[in-house]
């Protein structure tokens, strides 16, 4: 499959990277910073793209069966209003591409905790992350409000890490999922997982889901 992957070179992108690549698929990875990536991988391809820029960013598109954004606004001085414009370009690229469908990463902040209570609002929620939080909490109305986009938005557990690809999780919708001991954790690598396995076989069309160990 042609994915187009915005974000390669970041934490959950360079996952998802990784997993399409050893999958077989053809990857183009759209980046701001190329030299980040070695592009000598077989079936990877690495474009430089500025995805504010939306006419760039749809002539990067074309031709990818799917495209999966790993896009973010850490590093900007306003993430959430960042993030959000970078969001609604992408969701004009990829209309204006023609490209079939659209998987994003999304937050775990507007996951349920109780019938009217987002992790975002819980107490514990730390500060630094809320701009983050919110911006992915916009993304997500954002796709739910498109009548005609095929989307679908991976929520991770509370916590994403660095560890092993088990293979082994569990999905949801839209409550936050914790084991026994009440901790929501999902490796990067098994988010990779699961966003794949999603890409290879639908089942979460113009829906958000999330996972947990």
């Amino acid at each position: 499959m042609k994915i187009a992957l915005i974000g390669a070179s970041g934490f959950i992108g360079s996952a998802l990277r990784e997993e399409a690549l050893d999958r077989g698929h053809q990857v183009t990875a759209l980046v701001s910073h190329p030299k980040k990536l070695n592009a000598t991988a077989t079936n990877l391809s690495v474009k430089q793209v500025d995805v504010q820029n939306t006419a760039q960013l749809t002539e990067a598109l074309t031709g990818a069966e799917v495209v999966i954004s790993s896009f973010s606004g850490h590093a900007q001085d306003d993430i959430r209003g960042y993030y959000v414009q970078g969001v609604k370009s992408i969701i004009a690229a990829v209309k204006a591409a023609d490209v079939p469908r659209l998987v994003i990463v999304g937050g775990a902040g507007s996951l349920r905790v109780a019938a009217d209570t987002r992790l975002i609002d819980t107490p514990a929620f730390p500060e630094e992350y809320k701009a983050t939080a919110l911006g992915a909490q916009d993304a997500l109305a954002l796709l739910q409000a498109e009548s005609a986009l095929n989307w679908t938005m991976l929520s991770p557990a509370a916590e994403i890490f660095p560890g092993e690809r088990t293979g082994q999780f569990r999905l949801g919708q839209d409550d936050l999922l914790v084991d026994d001991q009440g901790n929501s954790r999902i490796s990067v690598q098994d988010y990779a997982v699961a966003l794949l396995d999603e890409v290879d076989h639908p089942q979460h069309e113009r829906q958000r889901f999330t996972l947990a160990y």
